[in-house]
């Protein structure tokens, strides 16, 4: 595993976004972990974040491409802060977009926010995590209505690794449905392998219990 994802998962460990213990998820599942992305609340955790993103993107779609798009809400400070991690990591300038939930019909009106698209933009989508699809259910019409972009992939920062709607992965289900890639910063089962039986600041995360409560979960909900 390469070290940033190491790295990336402690952060969320840290960060208090990545939890274990018994949660009961908006699909009705109980869940022996949970992650909110709305934790990151800082700015040297912002900027930390945009780079763990930044790398992920490298490394599965290149530099290639001209804006990072993000779904409101959540999606919009992932995209700037990985646009300004891309500039400083790599010297390439993207531009940010995001949807309004809301068409402004003042000032600068319209649905989008930081850029417009434009004919042949070449776009990559940017998720904190994706359980069902939904947002871009909403989301792909908007991009589609407003240009010919081509989208290049989505990336996320955690692939859960469990069913969607069917038996397949969320992630998989949107690659299958749009056709355009689908990524993640690391998985689950990149999670378990590095924590499981790990010492992190003097405590094991995952031990022998909690493993056995995941595995028990993907018994059940994990994706074929």
């Amino acid at each position: 595993m390469e070290s940033y994802k190491r790295e990336f998962i402690e952060f969320m460990v840290d960060s208090q976004v990545l939890k274990f213990g018994e949660f009961t998820l908006k699909s009705g599942r109980k869940s022996p972990f949970f992650m909110n992305a709305g934790g990151y609340v800082t700015g040297t955790q912002l900027k930390k974040l945009g780079e763990y993103y930044a790398k992920a993107i490298h490394d599965n779609y290149g530099l290639d491409f001209d804006v990072l798009f993000g779904p409101a809400y959540k999606g919009i400070p992932l995209s700037v802060a990985t646009a300004m991690a891309i500039s400083e990591l790599y010297g390439k300038d993207v531009r940010y977009c995001s949807n309004r939930k809301e068409a402004k019909d003042h000032g600068e009106t319209g649905i989008l926010l930081g850029s417009q698209l434009k004919d042949g933009d070449r776009v990559v989508m940017i998720e904190d995590v994706t359980t069902s699809g939904k947002s871009i259910e909403e989301t792909y019409p908007i991009l589609k209505a407003q240009a010919d972009v081509k989208i290049k992939g989505l990336i996320v920062s955690l692939n859960r690794m469990e069913k969607g709607k069917g038996d397949k992965s969320a992630l998989e289900e949107v690659k299958e449905q749009y056709g355009f890639p689908t990524a993640a910063i690391v998985s689950m089962a990149d999670v378990v392998e590095h924590l499981y039986n790990h010492e992190y600041k003097g405590k094991v995360i995952i031990n022998d219990e909690l493993k056995a409560a995941i595995d028990a979960y993907y018994e059940q909900y994990g994706a074929k």
